[in-house]
């Protein structure tokens, strides 16, 4: 029975663990895809690109106390200081630096009761007349979790040797369990084999590792084990005298272990020894002594306006003239006279007059005036914001005015014909809709689209002839004196 369930942790080793391994494998194996962040530097994580080992094999040996039981291991409990014997040997595979499976195998003995099943049992005591020892062999497959790693400080700057671990985990159990009495026979009272539904068992427990090097771990570990089973202490039945003693139906036992880890692979260090946080403090420390010149204003800044010519739309913008983000002069009252030669800033005038208005009474007449500076995002008809400035300024103008004005739409070169046209009548459309909101007469106002058809910048067709703000003039409305 021992040899097969030694027989079966093997065969159940290699598909375990190969379940386990890594879980981000993108099923077609091409990069960028839906699941990755579109970086050209995204590569598959393949047995080949891995930096660290994550297999080893660990063995060692203990001594497990019966604890929760009718006869225990414990003097101040049912029975004597007895000390028993066990080994296990396991499968280790880290899936992340602070987590891990182990496939375990376990075989001991248990020692409990009055006295050692190798002596006799003493006389006059009928009470302590009992003893028994259980054979048992285990199968389970444990979590561990690196606390150390899962913890870290980030400050920890410290070398890392000492780790430690938790585990957990669910597995088979398969005892003989053998009481001596009065006549100094031993007899078998219980057998469980492995497999069945009552062979199931759980234990959780903690361990504290020393890494020797690249290769070896030394392990300390306490595991409390939990047998489901008030049968495991050797009482016999289960409403027998000597199971009658206690109240508790399972029956659990310490096992105390020290072992050794053997770290399997070509890398040179292990994953459940890899502190992430220490490359990182590495490649900030690389970046804080590599020097990285920026360079800023290729093409320089021939008005001195304080706006790269990379993207400065006006690159002759007068001495001292003030500017918007792309480089062009303002204008605040849209009078067709910049701010820096404005005699009146905010309210507009003809040129011959430094942008002021004339004496003459009454409304200014108007037989030839265009208003530009309203743009749209691409494929768009909503008002931006920076433009609410400009048409809340030609709100006065209007009104000032005693002509009438064509709200004229535009669009860049993409798109079909039939579509841009749609556009540009949306887009002169929500512009009067704007002004008569504001306050401008209705009967002054007409929108009309005219599609791609007025270019401001006739040289993008099509618009990958221009750079992104020449298209961007020609979405655009502007107005027309009528």
């Amino acid at each position: 029975m021992k040899l097969s369930l030694a027989i079966v942790a093997l065969a159940l080793a290699v598909p375990t663990a190969s379940f386990a391994q890594d879980s981000t494998a993108v099923s077609n194996g091409e990069y960028p895809n839906t699941f990755s962040s579109g970086s050209a530097n995204v590569s598959p994580f393949t047995q080949q690109s891995k930096r660290f080992n994550d297999w080893a094999i660990s063995i060692g040996a203990g001594v497990p106390l019966m604890q929760s039981a009718d006869l225990t291991s414990i003097k101040n409990g049912n029975g004597k200081n007895l000390f028993g014997y066990s080994a296990y040997v396991s499968i280790d595979k880290a899936i992340t630096h602070a987590f891990g499976l182990k496939l375990q195998y376990d075989r001991g003995e248990t020692r409990q009761g009055w006295f050692s099943t190798k002596d006799s049992a003493p006389s006059g005591m009928p009470y302590q007349e009992v003893a028994a020892r259980t054979q048992y062999d285990a199968i389970s497959l444990l979590g561990d979790i690196n606390f150390s790693n899962l913890l870290r400080r980030v400050d920890n700057h410290s070398p890392y040797r000492w780790a430690l671990h938790g585990y957990a985990g669910i597995g088979t159990l398969a005892y003989r369990a053998y009481q001596k009495g009065a006549n100094n026979k031993q007899a078998l009272m219980t057998e469980v084999k492995p497999f069945k539904f009552n062979s199931l068992f759980g234990q959780v427990g903690t361990g504290l590792k020393f890494k020797v090097n690249n290769r070896i771990d030394i392990e300390g570990r306490v595991m409390y084990v939990i047998s489901g089973d008030d049968e495991f202490d050797g009482g016999g039945a289960q409403y027998s005298a000597v199971n009658q003693r206690e109240e508790n139906t399972s029956d659990n036992f310490f096992n105390t272990t020290l072992g050794v880890s053997l770290k399997l692979g070509k890398h040179e260090s292990h994953l459940m020894w890899h502190d992430p946080l220490q490359e990182i403090y590495y490649k900030l420390d690389v970046l804080a002594n590599k020097n990285q010149d920026i360079e800023v204003c290729k093409k320089g800044d021939a008005d001195n306006d304080g706006v790269c010519d990379d993207w400065d739309r006006q690159l002759d913008t007068p001495a001292g003239a003030r500017v918007d983000g792309a480089g062009v002069a303002l204008d605040t009252d849209l009078d067709g006279v910049i701010d820096l030669y404005d005699k009146c800033v905010t309210v507009p005038g003809p040129v011959e007059n430094n942008g002021c208005p004339t004496t003459t009474t009454g409304p200014v007449k108007e037989t030839e005036r265009t208003l530009e500076g309203i743009e749209f995002d691409l494929n768009s008809d909503r008002i931006l914001p920076s433009n609410t400035p400009i048409l809340n300024n030609a709100v006065g103008y209007i009104n000032s005015s005693e002509g009438s004005y064509n709200v004229v739409g535009a669009t860049d070169t993409r798109g079909t014909d039939a579509y841009n046209q749609k556009l540009s009548e949306r887009r002169a459309n929500n512009v009067k809709d704007y002004l008569i909101k504001n306050g401008v007469q209705t009967g002054k106002l007409n929108a009309i689209g005219k599609g791609e058809k007025d270019l401001k910048y006739p040289e993008c067709e099509p618009a990958t002839k221009c750079p992104e703000w020449k298209n961007r003039a020609n979405r655009r409305v502007y107005f027309e004196a009528k």
